[in-house]
């Protein structure tokens, strides 16, 4: 019985996991190599692999530099006291509780062109929703507790004796963190960062709020494979989708590396 059930599970996840993979890779490859290579090479697709990868990049940064701050705050930092603590884990987790579509919605409400906050910086020229600073923020939202999650618990486990005695010996808060904290968290942090990314490559639906879409300037990968889908454009959807499907896979081959070195350490 046991080995049916892992011979049911296997089958499960292969259709599950398996089966969309390869039909995207058999209509990306439906018109041979010339419809994939045009899928990928018109303006629209380059134009928003390259938004897709800004967007990836300053996010993840951003991401790790505050993730890992905050982390260290809610772990160390007894002057936050205990109640602060508590809402602040609760905010940190909200975007696991609320739809991406939702927090798009609410970068809307607030910034939007036809609200006071978002009147005053249009004003200023300073443009937030249907640009590349909306289109961050609604990426920053959906990604923000991966990094945190994951360093955490390494702070929580290591305990703060190490740092305390290199501080007691005359080492500044900065030596402190790069001798005796960072060698301990380097692996939990890339595997949030290994997380952040896949994460910010795949979202839709708070950017696609936050965007407008509008192509050759707010359009990404994702919204643009949503577009050719509307379009009846399926070869070139499948050849951006197989492009965004590799990634995840290396990104999850990245992420097993990371966590057995993470285990090891």
């Amino acid at each position: 019985m046991r080995r049916l059930w892992i011979g049911l599970t296997f089958v499960v996840f292969a259709l599950l996991l398996g089966a969309p993979v390869v039909r995207i890779a058999m209509g990306a490859w439906d018109q041979g190599w010339s419809g994939f290579a045009n899928g990928l090479t018109r303006p629209e697709a380059l134009h928003a692999m390259w938004m897709t990868t800004l967007i990836v990049i300053l996010v993840t940064l951003i991401n790790t530099l505050f993730g890992v701050m905050l982390s260290l705050y809610l772990v160390r930092a007894a002057w936050l006291g205990p109640r602060l603590k508590n809402l602040l884990n609760s905010v940190v987790d909200l975007p696991f509780a609320v739809s991406p579509v939702i927090g798009g919605l609410m970068i809307v409400l607030m910034l939007g062109p036809e609200t006071a906050i978002g009147g005053l910086l249009g004003s200023a020229g300073i443009k937030i929703v249907y640009a590349l600073p909306g289109m961050l923020l609604a990426t920053l939202f959906v990604t923000f507790p991966l990094i945190i999650r994951e360093v955490m618990p390494v702070l929580q486990e290591i305990g703060a004796q190490q740092e305390e005695a290199a501080s007691t010996l005359g080492a500044y808060g900065w030596t402190t963190f790069w001798r005796v904290t960072w060698p301990s968290i380097r692996w939990s942090v890339v595997y949030g960062v290994v997380l952040t990314v896949a994460r910010a490559l795949g979202e839709f639906g708070a950017v696609l709020v936050v965007s407008g879409n509008i192509l050759f300037k707010t359009q990404t990968a994702t919204t643009l494979v949503y577009q050719d889908v509307e379009n009846f454009s399926l070869t070139s959807a499948n050849s951006v989708a197989l492009v965004l499907a590799a990634g995840s896979v290396a990104l999850l081959l990245l992420m097993e590396w990371a966590k057995s070195r993470q285990g090891h350490k």
